[in-house]
Parts: C-alpha cells; sequence; structure tokens
C-alpha cells in the first residue's frame, strides 16, 4: 500500500503483509485497543518512508476506548534493528480503534504532541496509523505530523 500527502509531497508505505498482521495483532486483543511501534526507514530525499515492522510492548494497559504502552525494553529492540540495517529506525506508533473509525481522538493527538516534545524521541515528524475495525469492514488511518499540524496520507 503506498498513500501520498499531495499538498506537501509526502508519501508513505507499508507491505499488505504486514498491515494484515498489525490487524491480526490487534484483533487479538478485542474488544480492547492495542498498538505498538513503528520501524522504517526514508527515501534520501526524506520524502518517502517504508515502514517495515512492528515492536510489540512488553507491558500495557488497555481499554476499549484506550490504549498505554510501555517502553519497557523498546531501545534494545530499536538497536538491534539499527545494528542489522542502520537506516531502519522508529518512525511512529500504531494502535487500533475496535468497532470505531481510523479517526485520531483527542488522547491520540496528545500522545503525537508527547512524541514531538520527548527530546529522547528525536522524531520532528512522527507518524500514527489508527486502524479502525469492525466485523465487516477493516479502515486504515495513516497520519503524519508535519509543520506543526496533522495531515492524512490519502
Amino acid at each position: 500500500m503506498i498513500l501520498r500527502i499531495e499538498k506537501i509531497g509526502l508519501s508513505i508505505e507499508a507491505d499488505d503483509e504486514l498491515l494484515n498482521s498489525l490487524v491480526e495483532t490487534g484483533k487479538s486483543h478485542y474488544p480492547n485497543e492495542f498498538g505498538g511501534f513503528l520501524v522504517g526507514y526514508y527515501s534520501d530525499d526524506k520524502r518517502h518512508l517504508h515502514i517495515t515492522d512492528t515492536i510489540l510492548p512488553k507491558s500495557f494497559k488497555a481499554s476499549k476506548y484506550n490504549f498505554e504502552r510501555s517502553t519497557k525494553g523498546i531501545e534494545k529492540k530499536l538497536g538491534t534493528y539499527y545494528k542489522e540495517t542502520p537506516q531502519k529506525f522508529y518512525v511512529g506508533e500504531w494502535h487500533t480503534h475496535p468497532d470505531n473509525s481510523s479517526i485520531p481522538s483527542l488522547t491520540d493527538i496528545s500522545a503525537i504532541n508527547a512524541i514531538i516534545n520527548n527530546k529522547n524521541a528525536c522524531l520532528a515528524n512522527p507518524v500514527l496509523l489508527i486502524i479502525g475495525y469492525s466485523k465487516t469492514k477493516v479502515d486504515f488511518g495513516f497520519y503524519v505530523w508535519f509543520e506543526n499540524k496533522l495531515y492524512r496520507y490519502e
């Protein structure tokens, strides 16, 4: 899947196999939300992001309308990706919205702001993937924080 934001000239890519895996992982926690970290790499011009992997949290708190993950053990896993493929690094987060849409909630927007304001994150343009799903439909909402605004990839 390749999506774009024409207005600002950005594109994002994620393999169907990875996306299907995220959906199945999320559904296994139904009716609660679930999510994790996104790993990927940028093109040389920094305009195209390829999401390649996810890292699942070791501990988390979840409910039907909320998901809070821990960062415990994540640095070690990210270090492993960086050693194996130096261009791969943490690019953002994903989580599910069971029986709901892929539109960010106020909590989601607050979480993006927390990432941006976290000096340890070193991530100017974090990506947020929200997977909204029901029994009959799955909707992927890919978003990026760019120049102080949240944009949706189409």
